[in-house]
Order: structure tokens, then sequence, then C-alpha cells
């Protein structure tokens, strides 16, 4: 694979059959854009949008009009064959989860079911399919055995989350290796996963999140509550793992040998603390914005130390963070401000992936 840039990226999508799962949700939106803008025939395969907000900006996106929407549910294995009959995809991206960690501790039975059946209900839909070539399964940062070490995890580090979610997604990686292992030796299909940091940006509108309760909290005047300010994480914006996701399925579509798994984290200088991410949004957002630390008592085990290594995928396949955490916060307020006001986010969302794509670089 020569041309390693994110227009060459986008650019391979032009004409590829794509299944994507979890379309309706907050990244599955991005990419969704992202696919339909670079002329991919894209399929997806989600759940309706689990808030108001998220249904009523794909709506206002026509993603709908635009590509073959189905609403189903990854746990029905037969909804799901039905779709890759219809679709005959080359490439699956597998972005459909239960994707939050206080809700997994109120719903650990059902976390399990769909972020572990899921996996194992898709990549046996990829397993009976004579189109997949190439499919990616996006877990998470959080799959690995949390030491509160200072350092960033590397991928092979110990496969174990601690709390449902987490835990969860830790099994899913361990199902899409013994799927590889078991049903594609030969590397005829190839699969990859990929493990992000927390993702932030225009269009998240979910509950217990750090910035879309920052964007609650600050519209209404309040202050922003912390549970825990000192907290580090990988924080990034969501067109840098979705453009990894997209470096990702197309470098092993070319070659075998770039299949596996691959942490897709910032540099060691934009992991923040949540208080540090917090005052930055403040900054970003003006008008007298604040916060302010809240201790929350018998509240559920939240790790306090998480980074990531990302030297395999800057090594193997060139790619390499674009935007500092100040821009990341900068572009997920400026999308907010547009929102609430009533503009066209469509626009803005157009301008942010043209500054991310079109600079120079991996």
């Amino acid at each position: 694979m020569e041309n390693r840039t994110r227009k060459d990226d986008l650019a391979f999508y032009r004409g590829k059959r794509v299944l994507l799962t979890g379309h309706t949700g907050f990244k599955g939106i991005w990419l969704a854009k992202l696919l339909l803008d670079a002329g991919a025939h894209l399929t997806g395969f989600s759940l309706p949008s689990p808030t108001a907000e998220g249904a009523s900006l794909f709506a206002r996106l026509r993603l709908k009009e635009e590509m073959r929407s189905i609403e189903g549910d990854v746990r029905d294995l037969a909804a799901l064959e039905a779709a890759f009959l219809e679709a005959r995809p080359e490439i699956v991206l597998h972005l459909a989860a239960q994707p939050l960690v206080r809700e997994s501790y109120r719903a650990p039975v059902e976390t399990y079911a769909v972020n572990v059946m899921g996996t194992a209900n898709i990549l046996e839909c990829v397993r009976k399919s004579d189109a997949v070539r190439s499919f990616l399964n996006v877990t998470t940062d959080k799959v690995y055995e949390n030491k509160e070490w200072e350092w960033g995890y590397r991928e092979d580090e110990r496969l174990m989350g601690f709390d449902p979610y987490s835990n969860s997604k830790s099994c899913a990686e361990l199902v899409t290796a013994s799927y590889r292992q078991s049903f594609f030796p030969d590397g005829g299909v190839r699969l990859s996963t990929a493990r992000a940091g927390n993702v932030i940006g225009g269009g998240d509108f979910s509950p217990e999140r750090i910035v879309p309760d920052c964007i609650r909290a600050a519209s209404e005047g309040r202050a922003v509550v912390l549970r825990n300010p000192t907290s580090t994480r990988p924080y990034q914006h969501v067109l840098e793992p979705l453009s990894a996701y997209l470096r990702i399925a197309r470098a092993q579509w070319h070659e075998a040998a770039f299949s596996g798994s691959y942490n897709v984290g910032p540099e060691d200088s934009d992991c923040v603390t949540t208080g540090e991410l917090a005052a930055l949004f403040c900054r970003a957002w003006g008008e007298g914005a604040s916060w302010r630390a809240e201790v929350e008592g018998g509240a559920p085990h939240e790790a306090g130390f998480l980074k990531l290594d990302s030297s395999r995928i800057k090594a193997r396949l060139g790619w390499r963070p674009r935007w500092c955490i100040e821009e990341a916060v900068v572009h997920t307020v400026a999308w907010a401000k547009a929102w609430q006001a009533g503009e066209d986010v469509e626009k803005i969302m157009a301008a942010q992936v043209a500054a991310y794509f079109e600079g120079e670089g991996a």
C-alpha cells in the first residue's frame, strides 16, 4: 500500500460495498457520512439512535435516503444473515455496541449479549459470506487489565477489562482472534480490531459522558460537575479513530499481513485529566462556563489512569493523530453551538472533515 494519506484512504472506498453496524450512533453517523461522501455503496445495520437528539441528527443529515439503512439488533443472527445476503459487503465495519461503562453496571447481561454475542453473530455472517474481504471490529482502550501505571498499554498486554462494558469488549477481542485463527488462517478474509481512546466531538448526546455533560451544563448556565477530575484518559476527536478505521480496513484489504489489533490513541502530551479537559471546554465555550468536583458516594469503579501506546499503527500503517486536544475541544464546541443555534450542522461537519482530511501528512 504505497499511498498512505487520509485522502487516499477515502478514495479507496469509492464503489466498495460496505456494511457498517451501529450507523445511528455517535461515531457511526460520522463514519456513515464519510463513507457516503467517499462514494461507498453503504448498508447500515443498527437499532434506532438511543437519544432523541441523535435520531434528529440522523434525520437532518438525510442518511436514510442516501444509504440502505436496516433497523436491526446484532443479537438477532437471522436478521444479520438477511442483511449480509442483501448487501453482499466486501468490507464490514462493526461499531454496534452497548458503549457506556455505567450502563453496563445496571445492565450487565444485556451488555455482554450485545458486545460479545453480537460480535460472534456478525463474525459468523462473515464466515459464511463469499464476498467479505476485510473486517474491522471496533472495541475500546478499556480492554486491558488496568494496573494504573504511567505508560501506555501495548497490544500484547493482558485483556481483562474491569467493569462489564470493558470486560465484554475484552471478550469481543478474543472472539475475533478465535475466528481469525479458526476459520481464516490463510488470510483470505482479513480480520482486525481497533482499540480507540475516549472520543469527543459534535453529535455525541450520550448520558454520563464528560463532554456531553459539559455541553448540557454550560447550555443551562450550570457548573459542570465532575466525579473524577484527576482521572487521566486518552481523549481524541472522533475523526481521529474513524480515519484509523478506514486506514486499517484498507491496508488489510491489500495485504493480509496488516491484519491484527491496533491501539488508536492521541499523543502522550494530549492525554489529559478530566479536570484539564473540562477547563479546556470552559475556555472554548466562554459565557462564564465553569466546573467543580463533587465526590459521588457509592459510585461504581472507574479507572483512574489510562493511556495507549499507538506505536504499532504508526509504524505499520503510517497513521498518527492530527489534532491536539485543544483543537479537538474547539471543534467540538463549535459543532455544539451550531447545533443549538439551529445552523446547518452538515456544513459544519463538512468543514471539519475537510480541515482534518485535506491537510498534509498521514
